[in-house]
């Protein structure tokens, strides 16, 4: 090296969002390194996904191997990796579901969201998602739609419970997070 070079003095950078974003839900759970499944469900519900970016932050600010948060977001299906829409719909098509129609009820979604099940509409409004169970049986076939739970659904009430997403409005509050007939 010659002599007289001079090395620029790198600014530490601003935080990202999601560094932000993981170190504050992190302070939430006190640093706990064993708080990473609750750590990613905050993140996920605040962002809606959960980028490369805000993985690599958790493990940052955890002190824990990018590959342990990894693994913890890729086994649990309720964590997206993915952006997902604003609205989020959900077909459940578990035993008791699909004997009782939910094929019919899923294909429905498709045909009015526009959009297969497991997609993302153009400009993120919908995600439409395919479960196998949401433990509601009795209420078969079922249908969350931006975690407001709908019991018996068929076409006529899955009209109604998408009329507002399809209108560009928000759905209605969802107080109460428990089954809807």
């Amino acid at each position: 090296m010659a002599s007289g070079t001079i090395f620029p003095v790198r600014k530490k950078a601003a935080p990202s969002p999601g560094r932000t974003a993981a170190r504050e839900v992190i302070g939430k759970y006190g640093g706990r390194k064993r708080a990473v499944i609750q750590v990613l469900q905050d993140l996920q519900e605040r962002f809606r996904w959960l980028s490369v970016e805000t993985l690599e932050a958790v493990a940052l600010e955890l002190d824990v191997p990018l590959a342990h948060v990894y693994s913890v977001a890729t086994f649990y299906k309720s964590f997206s990796l993915e952006p997902r829409g604003r609205h989020i719909c959900t077909v459940c098509m578990g035993t008791a579901c699909h004997v009782r129609g939910g094929t019919a009820v899923l294909e429905h979604f498709e045909r009015r969201l526009g959009i297969p099940a497991g997609q993302t509409s153009p400009g993120g409004e919908v995600t439409l998602e395919r479960v196998n169970c949401l433990g509601a049986c009795a209420l078969a076939p079922l249908a969350v739609v931006d975690g407001r739970y709908y019991g018996q659904m068929n076409e006529s009430k899955a009209n109604e419970v998408l009329k507002p997403i399809l209108a560009g409005r928000d759905a209605p509050p969802a107080s109460d997070k428990g089954p809807v007939d």
